[in-house]
């Protein structure tokens, strides 16, 4: 494995912020050059700005993604950044994916990327940890931002993060929404801000957010995020907290989100989740 942290540098780009900042977090460490994977109707196109060199590739063209890499002479890279759901079930894979697709017993987004590592791996590139380069964005634990939790908010808290935990270790989703002990919305394929806007309908006002990793998570894909978007999805629910599991979640546009979490009235907690 290439351990230098300078060393060119591949970034697989999802949606929304992350690759940005996974960028700008690689230049500062001294990354002189770097490739980025698009994704069509994915990638913001404004990442083409931020990058090297760019190819523009329809999710599911694994073949040409590992073509690329191996183009650039690049031989680390980072996932950074989501694929929506709609777009993994519109998938039209190459015949390298087709072939990896037919070899998994479960396609769930932990055996899908999992095999794409392995793919990767064996076409000479490593998947760091999609927190390299950004390591200063993980929660830690506590009152992060917004107003102190009060008692019955810390219960709320404490149950729903072992609940989530629950729910991640079956594969269902990693965020639940609580209120006084009572589960109101499980986070599925919907995502979460689809899971804080029926948990906050059903709550009438009232509710806290709970986001977890899943136990014995690959931290090089599918790590936990949150950012601004999800603190104004919770105010526009109504929720009084977002809980995160502290250090294994990245707070992205930190300075920004501790801001709208104080403005919003929305307490913002890390917390820890049992593993067992």
């Amino acid at each position: 494995m290439n351990d230098d942290r300078t060393a060119p540098l591949g970034v697989i780009a999802g949606n929304n912020r992350y690759p940005f900042l996974t960028i700008a977090a690689a230049r500062r460490a001294g990354v002189p050059r770097i490739g980025v994977i698009a994704f069509e109707n994915e990638t913001d196109p404004a990442i083409a700005q931020q990058a090297d060199d760019i190819a523009w590739l329809r999710v599911g063209q694994l073949g040409k993604m590992l073509k690329q890499l191996k183009a650039w002479s690049i031989g680390r890279a980072i996932m950074a950044g989501q694929i929506a759901p709609k777009n993994l079930f519109e998938l039209r894979p190459d015949f390298r994916a087709l072939l990896l697709l037919g070899r998994l017993r479960e396609r769930n987004a932990e055996s899908l990327f999992g095999a794409v590592a392995d793919e990767l791996s064996a076409a000479g590139v490593t998947l760091l940890s999609a927190t390299t380069y950004l390591e200063d964005l993980l929660a830690a634990n506590g009152h992060l931002a917004g107003p102190a939790p009060g008692r019955a908010v810390r219960a709320d808290v404490a149950y729903g993060m072992s609940i989530a935990k629950e729910v991640s270790r079956l594969d269902i989703g990693q965020s639940v929404v609580v209120k006084k002990g009572t589960v109101l919305a499980v986070e599925a394929f919907e995502g979460t801000d689809e899971c804080i806007r029926r948990g906050g309908a059903l709550g009438r006002g009232g509710g806290v957010l709970c986001k977890v990793s899943k136990p014995k998570q690959d931290l090089r894909f599918d790590v936990p995020v949150i950012g601004p978007r999800t603190i104004e999805a919770a105010q526009a629910a109504g929720l009084q907290a977002v809980a995160v599991e502290a250090g294994r979640t990245l707070l992205l546009e930190r300075d920004e989100l501790f801001a709208l979490a104080s403005k919003c009235g929305v307490s913002l907690i890390g917390a820890g989740a049992n593993e067992s």
